[in-house]
């Protein structure tokens, strides 16, 4: 098992399948089964979920709405992503815990490191919302800060690609995916891997992200256990 402690990254729109809008619960109850089994094997498994299969703060603040409200209004969608995404896990027997950036007992237990630690250690998967808790942060930033802040082996970063390519494989059937690439590069060359505040955050405190396809089941385990089945971005070597 090549890593002990993880930080996983789910997008929103992942959690969204065919549907266009809202939660499918296939794509969740999969989610849910993957990373039971990796929880099962030992790992401590802490979570971040993004909420744009809901509402996104940027998209709404481009609609009229004041920015700092449609931020807030995406973090109380991660809480919603994160509340079925806890139903989900318990329903195949994974004990999980939501805890939230912003007061919200008893919805979810107040964040903190030591929580969150604690939590994991216990097997449990500390599902981490509402994203750093203040307005224009991304979830990607806010994923970084929590993988830093638990102190996680690795940030996973569960896509609907299987890396990072040298131009988006969706729009660009030329593109080459990377096995590995260094932050500084992916700065460079101005792949979207993260944001920049988020891949800033990562490289400062030398935090690998490893980016992989999250929808092809099995490919969790398969990252934990050291199979090449994505992209690591590593702090320059």
């Amino acid at each position: 098992m090549k890593y002990k402690r993880i930080l996983l990254k789910l997008s929103g729109e992942s959690l969204m399948g065919q549907q266009g809008y809202g939660i499918d619960k296939e794509r969740l109850a999969a989610y849910a089964c993957q990373i039971k089994e990796i929880a099962d094997a030992g790992v401590e498994v802490g979570i971040v979920i993004g909420g744009g299969n809901i509402f996104r703060g940027l998209s709404g603040a481009a609609k009229g709405f004041d920015r700092v409200k449609g931020d807030q209004m995406g973090m109380l969608a991660t809480v919603i992503n994160s509340l079925a995404l806890s139903s989900a896990l318990e329903a195949v027997g994974q004990a999980a815990v939501v805890l939230t950036a912003i007061p919200m007992f008893p919805i979810g237990e107040p964040y903190s490191k030591w929580r969150a630690i604690e939590a994991m250690r216990q097997g449990k998967v500390a599902i981490m919302s509402c994203g750093t808790g203040s307005p224009y942060f991304t979830t990607d930033t806010g994923s970084a800060l929590r993988a830093i802040e638990i102190e996680a082996d690795v940030m996973l970063k569960g896509t609907r690609v299987d890396g990072v390519y040298t131009a988006d494989p969706e729009k660009d059937p030329t593109a080459e995916k990377f096995d590995e690439i260094s932050y500084d590069e992916v700065i460079k060359r101005g792949l979207k891997v993260m944001d920049l505040t988020a891949t800033a955050l990562c490289k400062e405190n030398r935090m690998p992200i490893y980016v992989f396809n999250m929808d092809i089941e099995g490919n969790l385990a398969k990252m934990i256990a050291g199979d090449n089945v994505g992209t690591l971005v590593h702090p320059a070597r």
